[in-house]
């Protein structure tokens, strides 16, 4: 090795001992005749000092500039006292350095890699190389490491198996666009890159390995935002003979054995974790991934407003809506500008608009007193159990609409109010999901989950009667009110499997053409079987507390799922492209 120690290492024991360093200048400063350098690695900084008295080395050392790269030898020698750096591993010593041997120069950075000053992302993404240099990002990728190392120890303690599925498979739509590889060997004919192993995790529990887990890649052709990006990771489990609890104790026990690990400053709001169906997610936080660390509970006054004198709240009771309402503690201050601003986000997930009422010493205030009547408002405020000070804030519309709505309301206050404690992790679980869903659009029916979703045992008959009622054996676990992972139990039987997808319009000879593999690997002996997915990268956004995933992947696209700093996608060699059979056609304006 070219160095003895790394520069994170030297400590006070080590004084009076020859060391050799290697790594990238950080700092350089000039005092008093003597050049400190700050060298830094992966593993921290160590202060080298240069002495004038050795002429030839100082002329040396004056030429250093950042981002150089050094290897120097020389006596560890401790700090002078009020001169040690407590924030810093090494910052009780320095190295006296008596040889410098530069290893390589550099071209000033394009932007200050010992500083933590805002940068563009365009600018960091093209010189990611050296974004990564930065402590930040460099403190974000060893998170990282960390925790995938810690979640695949658990899952190898407990006898599961990690094995890996293709990355070249058949396109199998399951809702998100796929990315298409062309084949060179078949021209016409394309291999996909999976959304997910779901299938080839189901066809392991077919196969008898009955626990199987995998650090998994992923590939999505979606449009991009913060926390997506085209390709991902998620850490994907399998079981066979097993029921929803055996999942989700086994993720509790990891989550907090891996927030102890990696997080031990926050505290872990309940264990067990709570669980909350669907529906009563919706109704109490408008979310199906609420955020807990905060109340803004949600109460259902519907049928207080029955044959009410106001319109908006009546009307959307008769067509079989809802009328919800949040009580915010001493919302009464607020300026009609944040009702305003409150009443167009409201307004962004389909409310018509935010209804509120005041609650003064004076009496009630608000567009809806004078046609409820005092004695309605009288009743919706002792329902609610609302004080003197509180803000009241309706949504009335169909469940859906009123609930969403409502719940980004609940959500864009907690932000402006600073009602969500960073140093506390509110883990939960959202059960009992609706099986199907309609397309807002087309009006047809899909699963709200994937296809291979199990119905609950007690709505098996509705899959006949009344198949939007069905719910599914599916679960997700909720992190400060971001979705970290979901799961559910699998299909194991082709005839219901056939059921699911015809009530998917999916015919039998499509449903042969796209997962004839699954359905005859069924007929021979298929267990029962169900397990989660987490994304990586989003629970490791969260560990971090950073405000999107590409913070915490090493080389992420751009928010145009563009590389910069490779410059892909790119065009490729027509002889290549000919080679594939396929023809380019280029876009008209």
């Amino acid at each position: 090795m070219l160095r003895t120690h790394t520069c994170g290492q030297l400590k006070k024991s080590d004084v009076g001992s020859e060391a050799t360093l290697c790594g990238w200048v950080h700092r350089r400063r000039d005092h008093g005749g003597l050049i400190f350098v700050d060298l830094r690695d992966r593993y921290g900084f160590t202060q080298i000092v240069f002495d004038p008295k050795d002429k030839a080395l100082f002329t040396e050392a004056e030429h250093i500039r950042p981002e150089w790269v050094l290897q120097v030898k020389g006596t560890v020698t401790a700090r002078l006292e009020g001169a040690e750096r407590d924030d810093n591993p090494t910052g009780g010593i320095e190295l006296r350095v008596s040889t410098v041997k530069v290893l390589n120069q550099a071209k000033t950075p394009p932007f200050e890699i010992d500083q933590d000053k805002e940068v563009g992302e365009e600018l960091r993404l093209e010189y990611r190389y050296l974004d990564l240099r930065r402590d930040r990002m460099r403190k974000n990728m060893i998170t990282r490491h960390r925790m995938v190392q810690s979640i695949r120890k658990f899952f190898y303690d407990r006898e599961f198996l990690e094995i890996e599925t293709p990355i070249l498979i058949k396109g199998t739509p399951e809702g998100s666009r796929e990315y298409l590889v062309p084949s060179r060997l078949y021209h016409g004919q394309f291999y996909v890159l999976p959304q997910s192993p779901q299938q080839l995790k189901q066809l392991t529990m077919v196969a008898g390995l009955d626990r199987y887990m995998q650090i998994a890649r992923c590939f999505r052709d979606e449009d991009q935002r913060g926390d997506r990006q085209p390709e991902f990771t998620q850490v994907d489990i399998e079981m066979s003979f097993m029921e929803p609890n055996d999942i989700m104790e086994l993720t509790e026990q990891c989550l907090q054995e891996l927030t102890k690990q990696i997080r031990p400053d926050v505290r872990i709001l309940t264990s067990p974790f709570p669980r909350l169906t669907y529906t009563e997610a919706m109704e109490r936080y408008g979310s199906d991934k609420p955020d807990i660390r905060f109340s803004l509970e949600f109460t259902d006054v519907s049928e207080l407003c029955k044959g009410c004198g106001f319109g908006v709240f009546s009307k959307a009771v008769e067509v079989g809506g809802v009328v919800k309402v949040m009580v915010v503690s001493n919302g009464a201050t607020m300026s009609r500008k944040e009702i305003d601003d409150l009443t167009e986000t409201a307004k962004i997930y389909g409310a018509k608009g935010l209804a509120w009422i005041k609650v003064s010493e004076k009496g009630y205030e608000g567009v809806p007193v004078d046609k409820l009547g005092k004695e309605c408002t009288e009743l919706i405020v002792q329902a609610v159990k609302a004080k003197q000070g509180d803000m009241l804030l309706f949504t009335a519309d169909n469940f859906s609409t009123a609930c969403i709505s409502l719940g980004a309301v609940r959500t864009a206050i907690a932000a402006k109010r600073n009602l969500a404690d960073p140093a506390v992790f509110a883990y939960c679980w959202v059960t009992d999901f609706p099986m199907f869903e309609k397309d807002t659009a087309t009006g047809a029916v899909a699963a709200v989950h994937h296809p291979f979703t199990r119905p609950k045992d007690e709505d098996l008959a509705l899959l006949d009667a009344d198949p939007l009622r069905a719910r599914a054996v599916a679960y997700d676990i909720v992190l400060n009110g971001s979705e970290i992972g979901g799961g559910s139990v699998r299909i194991h039987e082709a005839d219901l499997q056939s059921k699911i997808f015809s009530i998917l319009r999916i015919t039998p000879e499509d449903a042969e053409r796209r997962f004839g593999h699954l359905l005859r690997a069924f007929q021979y002996g298929a267990p029962p079987h169900g397990g989660i997915a987490w994304g990586v990268d989003r629970m490791v956004m969260l560990f971090c507390n950073e405000p999107n995933i590409r913070e915490v992947i090493a080389y992420p696209k751009d928010q145009k799922a563009k590389d910069l700093m490779l410059g892909s996608p790119s065009p490729m060699p027509e002889e290549q492209i000919a080679e594939l059979g396929i023809k380019i056609i280029e876009e008209t304006a």
